[in-house]
């Protein structure tokens, strides 16, 4: 065979085709012969040329582990004995790789099995030798060996360390560096135990040398090398990089700032910034890095990018993406010096600073919402001015930095729509397209949360939208149909006089074929659901059927975005139509149904090679060893256009449930079946959307299944479903909106379902809100070297908040049958109330506390000498949100608390007085003070100085915008009349005067009403004719009212 095989290997390597295809049939079925082995090793060593011999290597490393368990012990000695002296005597560089990737093959099977004791102490040997392709190839092969047998290292992991130092600093062989850099990167890769890993922190000042030295002499890729390795080492659980932080981010701040340098590489240094940010936050914080970093990446957004202006690659973009990310995880540190940035370049004379100047407010609103929300004019002035600028750049950069503040400073940004709106209108007309398309996206999200505050502005802003929609190019039109969209959405009744006119120009969008013309499409389908949304059903229903036609038309187009704006098209005549929609769900459903099952479309790009195939071209033979050529992956990218279309489908599906209820019952399992597959999808934002719809289906189930024999246990099966996805995503899911979703739908069920049908669940939810209540889940944790500083806590609004409702959910169904699950969960509760932690920490307990208090009742007198002192402190809040709880929850406390409470009286009394002043600005406040002092009043009158408090508590009312508190306070005063409490009745004037305001106010229920009639009747028993002067000093209207509701009484 080693004859034959000789001159084939030789024909293989001939440029002529036609020689290569028979030499490589006849190999192939040579190699399935155990003999091709013996026969490939002597062709290794011995063939004259070093292609033939790097192909004999090749084709041994793919045949070798057929074969390596039929050969005798004699051969694979030979096999093992000709692989070192090839590794060792080679002069190819090639030949020696090829050769050590078979090495690394068989150690795979031989050393585990200890056929292979003098492999390692080869290797160490090697690794020292005098010679410098020896050390380069001994490194090769720890590298590979790593993946393989990496546990055989273990117990040799300190002279490891020490040789791959060694290595590193090795001063005569950049080879040597490169590769030590490598196995390196392999180590890390394998080592999962932290001890070992954090002695590679020893190893970042060599790696860091030898960058520094490769980029100096031009080796730049050798430099990446050294990235990608800090890049594993920042994303290891492990407290990894500890004072090696700041040498990483000053090399890297050097190495992106260096304009002489490849984008590539530069783009790899401002990564690791990236990576820093995202993963060790706090290590950045505590070495004080977060200013040097802005300091470099701040100026980065003015550098213009050359040649392709979609490049990602683009020093200004990856810039912009550190500044975000930062802003996220650091916003207190991030927003002064950007803010200072951008005040000082937004006078610079060079136009790229004056657009870096609002590139950079507009990419840190997200993370720094509270901060910029209280420095809104200032900012505001910054971008309306450069809204203005001469220069297209930069009025475009102020156009996207208006959309951002629109889409993250909600609500506060809406009361500055008098000096915003003007600007956007006016940018609508610039001269440059750029400028008019950021702008519709500006005003698009902008009006999004308006209400009537757009009435003054609608005709001048659809004027110039129907317009531009008529004569502009398609982009233009698309972003010109989004910004209408969002004025119908904010205008609701007021958008009737434009409707007609944009459904009629939306028919010709909605019959687009063309390739090019079907994002528009998409648009228009998402505008006709919009405008069917704001002006409602009865205009909408006779003229729907085209539109409907046309959008079940569009689905068979094959544009994803499409089928995405259709489902939720679908879903918005859902939501007006309710039953009257149950005519289109045979047609809608499966086009759902379909969108669900599309294959996820994962693009994956396969690297199987490892470079020696690629020299010899012979990609023909198969491997037999499928573990060594496991491909490796270069690149995952998913198609996010079916990720998006999968999450509208889904959210369709739970509204139409929702809104059909048993009309659904034909579609309830498959949809069940769906929703509890995409709440265990890869990507948060299809899982949200079945954790909001799986809460729709039980409503659809109970309403489908309710007056059927087997209806009890079917509903119980569909709850038992929805109820342990929610337990489980509440502590396993990472993403903190999924978790959050799921708080608020256990929260819901509770409410609506009652007691008895989530009894058999009320343990594992309690153990749940604990692990949450404990930041022990998965989406809690946080970076292991970081030390958090308490007094840098941020509130978690998303999820927190949604976790304390669960408490008062399961008061509210238990009554006092709660106290014993909230004794357990106080304690982790309490954390969140010292004074260390942000303010809305403390009111979101606060307010939980309140809620369980009123629900739970006398139970929580245990409790008031704990909480009582954290109330009466949060009476004096900055913040009025937390005096408005706190106001809330002291008067629940006294209610509730029985005589524990008793003792905090004149306490209370004096933290309450302050809201009745001038000094208190917030109506909601005030009337949360009301109810308080209405409750305490109500259960223990003789406690409270009557005749000094109720002239003050009499002031303040009628309550002005918290009619929650109407029972309780309009109840006290009625209570005080009807008993003829001499403090009350020394006050008749105020109280007529109060009882003809509530009576004609609009806000107040007919219950309210009615009391208040009651409390005037009997005034009217007791002073008869005494009332007529206080009555005739009333206007007509007010004295009509109350005499009418006084009649009813």
């Amino acid at each position: 065979m080693s004859q034959s095989l000789e001159l084939l290997l030789i024909q293989f390597l001939m440029p002529d085709n036609d020689a290569r295809r028979q030499a490589e049939d006849q190999i192939k079925r040579l190699a399935k012969d155990p003999q091709v082995i013996p026969a490939l090793v002597h062709h290794l060593r011995t063939a004259k040329t070093p292609n033939v011999r790097q192909l004999s290597a090749v084709l041994l490393r793919k045949k070798i582990t057929g074969h390596w368990a039929k050969l005798s012990p004699q051969l694979r000695q030979l096999v093992k004995q000709s692989l070192i002296e090839s590794i060792t005597l080679e002069h190819s560089p090639p030949v020696r790789r090829a050769s050590a990737n078979v090495v690394s093959i068989i150690a795979k099977f031989a050393v585990p099995a200890g056929e292979w004791p003098d492999l390692l102490p080869f290797l160490f040997q090697c690794s020292q030798s005098a010679q410098e392709d020896h050390r380069e190839v001994a490194l090769i092969l720890f590298s590979s060996l790593t993946e393989t047998i990496g546990v055989a290292f273990k117990p040799y992991f300190t002279e490891l360390q020490a040789l791959l130092l060694k290595c590193l600093q090795d001063e005569t062989s950049n080879r040597v560096r490169v590769a030590a850099l490598k196995a390196v990167g392999s180590f890390l890769e394998f080592t999962q135990d932290s001890n070992e890993v954090i002695k590679f922190r020893e190893f970042i000042p060599s790696i860091l040398n030898v960058s520094r030295q490769c980029l100096a002499s031009g080796e730049e890729d050798v430099a990446i090398i050294a990235f990608e390795i800090f890049d594993e080492l920042i994303e290891s659980p492990a407290p990894l990089l500890g004072e090696s932080v700041r040498t990483i981010v000053q090399f890297s701040l050097e190495v992106c700032s260096s304009q002489n340098l490849e984008v590539n590489t530069r783009h790899q240094a401002i990564q690791i910034i990236s990576w820093l940010a995202k993963y060790k936050s706090s290590s950045l914080k505590k070495h004080k890095l977060v200013i040097p970093i802005l300091q470099v990446m701040c100026p980065l957004l003015a550098e213009s990018s050359n040649g392709d202006e979609n490049d990602d690659l683009a020093p200004d973009r990856a810039a912009a993406e550190v500044i975000d990310t930062m802003a996220l995880n650091l916003s207190k540190l991030v927003f002064p010096p950007v803010f200072e940035f951008a005040s000082l370049s937004s006078r610079n004379a060079n136009p790229k600073f004056r657009e870096a100047s609002v590139t950079a407010l507009g990419v840190i609103s997200e993370g720094c919402l509270e901060l910029m929300k209280d420095k809104l004019e200032p900012v505001l002035r910054i971008v309306l001015e450069a809204l203005r600028d001469p220069e297209q750049m930069v009025r475009g950069a102020a156009s996207f930095a208006l959309g951002q503040f629109a889409e993250h400073l909600q609500p506060e940004i809406i009361s500055h729509y008098e000096s915003v709106l003007p600007c956007i209108l006016n940018a609508l007309g610039d001269a440059s397209n750029e400028v008019k398309e950021k702008s519709y996206y500006a005003l698009a999200a902008f009006c999004e949360n308006m209400g009537e505050e757009i009435l003054p502005f609608i005709d001048p802003l659809m004027g110039k939208l129907l317009a531009a929609l008529q004569n502009s190019p398609r982009n233009l039109q698309e972003t010109c149909m989004s910004a209408i969209g969002s004025v119908a959405a904010a205008a609701e009744q007021a958008f009737v006089p434009y409707a007609e006119r944009v459904l009629e120009l939306m028919k010709n969008f909605m019959v687009l074929t063309d390739d090019d013309d079907l994002r528009a499409r998409a648009r228009a389908t998402e505008l006709v659901g919009i405008v069917a949304m704001s002006v409602g059903r009865m205009r909408m229903e006779p003229i729907l059927p085209p539109y409907i036609e046309a959008a079940i038309t569009g689905f068979g187009l094959e544009f994803s975005e499409l089928r995405e704006y259709t489902h939720g098209f679908f879903s918005n005549l859902a939501e007006i139509m309710d039953d009257g929609f149950t005519q289109y769900l045979p047609h809608v459903v499966p086009l759902a149904f379909a969108s669900c099952n599309l294959d996820d479309g994962s693009a994956v790009d396969i690297d199987d090679s490892d470079g020696d195939d690629n020299v010899s071209g012979f990609g023909g033979v198969s491997s037999d060893d499928e573990a060594h050529d496991e491909p490796r992956v270069r690149n995952i990218s998913i198609r996010t256009g079916v990720l998006d279309e999968k999450a509208a489908a889904t959210q369709a599906l739970g509204l139409f449930a929702l809104h059909t209820k048993s009309s659904f019952a034909p579609y309830l399992e498959e949809s069940l079946k769906i929703l509890v597959r995409h709440s265990g999808y890869f990507h948060e934002d299809v899982r949200l959307q079945a954790v909001i719809g799986l809460k729709h289906m039980l409503t659809a189930a109970n309403a489908a299944l309710n007056g059927h024999a087997e209806g009890p246990a079917r509903a119980k099966e569909v709850m038992d479903s929805v109820m342990k996805i929610y337990i489980k995503t509440m502590t396993e899911d990472d993403d903190k909106e999924v978790v959050a979703q799921a708080c608020m739908s256990v929260a819901d069920i509770i409410k609506d379902f009652g007691y008895m049908a989530v009894q058999s669940y009320i343990p594992q939810i309690v153990e749940a809100t604990l692990v949450l209540l404990r930041e022990e889940s998965a989406c809690q944790q946080i970076e292991s070297d970081s030390d958090i500083d308490e007094n840098d806590m941020e509130h978690d609004e998303v999820l927190m908040d949604a976790v304390s409702d669960l408490l008062p959910a399961l008061a509210k169904s238990m009554g006092p049958q709660f106290a014993p699950i909230f004794s357990n969960l106080f304690e982790p509760l309490m954390k969140f109330a010292r004074s260390s932690r942000p303010p809305q920490d403390r009111t979101m307990v606060v307010a939980c506390l309140a809620e369980v208090a009123q629900d739970m009742g006398s139970p929580i007198s245990g409790y008031i000498d704990t909480v009582m002192p954290l109330v009466l402190k949060e009476l004096a809040s900055s913040e009025a949100t937390n005096r408005r709880n706190a106001a809330f929850c002291v008067g629940e406390l006294c209610k509730n608390g029985g005589d524990s409470s008793l003792k905090y009286y004149g306490d209370v009394l004096r933290g309450l007085y302050p809201l009745f002043g001038d000094s208190e600005p917030d109506d909601a406040v005030r009337d949360n003070a009301a109810g308080a002092i209405s409750r305490m009043i109500m259960v223990h009158p003789e406690a409270i100085p009557l005749n000094q408090v109720l002239p003050v508590f009499l002031k303040v009312l009628p309550l002005k915008e918290d009619r929650e508190e109407s029972m309780a306070v309009y109840s006290c005063v009625s209570n005080l009349i009807l008993s003829s409490n001499p403090q009350i009745l020394s006050l008749v004037p105020e109280l007529v005067n109060l009882f003809a305001q509530v009576v004609v106010s609009p806000d107040e229920t007919t219950e309210v009403k009615a009391q208040v009639g009651r409390a005037f009747s009997h005034l009217i028993s007791l002073y008869g004719q005494q009332m007529q002067p206080i009555l005739s000093n009333l206007s007509p209207a007010h004295a009509n009212a109350l005499a009418a509701f006084a009649s009813k009484s």
